[in-house]
């Protein structure tokens, strides 16, 4: 059986899933060799895996010849300089997302998401991603962008019917949303690269750029976005700290609210929202509305299993799903949310990529893609105007 051993950067949240998909990979063996983190987590983490080897520096890392592929879990200040450094070491290469974005220089003054112009932010982030990409496409070796929006059962069905159909995609509009993020750094553009937009609206965002891509290539058609418009705000600002306590977000210079309308080649159209207040859980969402039909993917909140319980007590453990701040009431039970939100088939996906030398379904030219959109939306938000690319 063809072995493929994975080294892992990171030992947090995101690092748990990818671990959860590894051990779920058939048809080949895929082993996670190595973790490396600076923290002393790092061995609670090796040892929760039965990981065999750990590392407190990434270059470490990549002088380990027995490793194949090294997984990016890190916060994305890291990911262009770690994905520029491992692919030189001759490693493929799986990046979480974001894949980059706008993290300061030295000379910027602080907050650079109050005082650095978006216009600025977006010039220096496309010139980052070019050379980046530059050096992807000469190292010989596989990019895979850890987008599992793509891989979600209800986008993938999506593709299977527009690549079936050849209907014309006419408008979209995704969502990812929640009540906000306990970790501190989500609210400094210095350590995330922007807020809600940046943090979960790429998800959406990467998700109906690859739809757009899949009906183009079934209906023989070359689509590209033409202009964003955007707008973002801290909706939450104006409330009291009591009013705010089933809010997690606590924003310092990013958006807890944010909204792209794309606009395509083609001159169809998307909308992508996310908030960092929205109550009830995650919500990740894309209907489809073609000349043929409409495909609602509600990939969270689903009604696989719904619950209606009374006594918060009794159920301890039991998990329910991601951002609920409650067990009880009517509930959206999630069953696997990492096989439901495309975990699982994503990593599968890349195991057979470095096994059998395949491109991913989500690429360098996605992650590139998204992070343009992205930025150029920031740019319009700031200055109230349609952005052409």
């Amino acid at each position: 059986m063809t072995k493929v051993k994975v080294g892992v950067i990171g030992s947090g949240f995101i690092a748990e899933l990818h671990l959860y998909a590894y051990k779920r990979v058939y048809g080949l063996d895929a082993q996670v060799a190595a973790v490396v983190s600076r923290g002393d987590h790092v061995v609670d983490f090796a040892r929760k895996h039965r990981i065999a080897k750990t590392y407190r520096n990434y270059r470490e890392l990549l002088a380990d010849k027995d490793i194949d592929v090294v997984d990016i879990c890190t916060p994305p200040s890291l990911h262009a300089e770690m994905i520029v450094e491992c692919m030189r070491a001759g490693k493929h290469v799986i990046c979480e997302k974001p894949f980059t974005g706008y993290f300061g220089r030295l000379d910027d003054k602080t907050p650079i998401g109050r005082h650095v112009a978006k216009s600025v932010m977006y010039e220096r982030v496309m010139e980052e991603m070019t050379e980046t990409r530059a050096a992807i496409r000469t190292s010989g070796k596989l990019f895979m962008y850890a987008e599992d929006w793509v891989y979600a059962p209800a986008v993938m069905k999506t593709a299977e019917i527009l690549r079936a159909t050849k209907d014309k995609i006419l408008f979209m509009k995704a969502e990812e949303s929640h009540s906000g993020s306990h970790a501190a750094h989500a609210a400094q553009w210095a350590m995330t690269g922007g807020g809600s937009l940046i943090r979960m609206g790429c998800h959406p965002l990467s998700a109906v750029i690859y739809l757009k891509q899949v009906e183009a290539a079934a209906r023989g058609e070359k689509i590209t976005v033409a202009d964003v418009t955007a707008d973002v705000g801290n909706v939450a600002a104006c409330l009291s700290a009591e009013e705010r306590r089933y809010i997690k977000a606590d924003p310092i210079d990013v958006e807890d609210w944010g909204m792209l309308t794309l606009t395509f080649s083609d001159g169809t159209k998307s909308t992508i929202f996310s908030g960092d207040m929205i109550m009830g859980g995650v919500r990740n969402l894309v209907e489809t509305y073609t000349s043929g039909g409409s495909l609602f993917a509600n990939i969270t909140p689903n009604n696989h299993m719904t619950t209606y319980l009374t006594d918060e007590t009794k159920l301890g453990d039991v998990y329910i799903t991601e951002k609920v701040d409650r067990k009880t009431g009517w509930q959206f039970v999630c069953l696997e949310e990492e096989w439901t939100r495309g975990y699982l088939q994503e990593i599968q996906d890349f195991m057979e990529c470095v096994a059998f030398g395949r491109q991913p379904l989500s690429d360098v030219d996605l992650a590139f893609e998204t992070m343009k959109v992205n930025y150029a939306g920031y740019w319009s938000a700031e200055e109230g105007r349609r952005i052409s690319l």
